[in-house]
């Protein structure tokens, strides 16, 4: 399935409904096509929005680069844009993806791998990538 890219009208109507914090930036939950499973939980500045409704490939806010960077630049593990939605009050967005590879930049499929299970806190998936080896994130 080809990525969803969207024409300079759509990005500025998609601009004009989000509510941007006091720091320019958006949480941006991205979420995998068909199943539904929440993959990770980043930030969007402007820029990360307009790139990956131009390109189709989903980019995110970097607080380690301060700037805008495509997911999977490093390592290859990408996410492919299918859809991008905005919240009822424009304060949050859902990334419907495409996800390449494994999303989390520990190695694991998703960054939810951490739960509570007979009182203590666990990891309950497994580190698919090793990230050190591929271009960690």
């Amino acid at each position: 399935m080809p990525s969803t890219t969207y024409p300079q009208a759509a990005i500025a109507k998609m601009l004009a409904a989000i509510q941007f914090d006091a720091q320019g930036l958006v949480p941006a939950i991205a979420q995998q096509r068909g199943s539904g499973e929440v993959l990770m939980m980043a930030w969007m500045d402007r820029n990360a929005v307009v790139e990956t409704m131009r390109t189709g490939r989903v980019c995110y806010w970097s607080r380690s680069r301060q700037a805008a960077w495509r997911k999977g630049d490093a390592s290859g593990h990408i996410q492919e844009l299918v859809e991008l939605r905005v919240d009822c009050d424009g304060d949050t967005l859902l990334v419907e993806v495409e996800q390449t590879g494994v999303a989390c930049h520990t190695g694991r499929h998703n960054c939810f791998f951490r739960a509570i299970r007979d009182g203590n806190l666990v990891e309950i998936a497994p580190i698919e990538v090793d990230m050190e080896k591929v271009g960690k994130e």
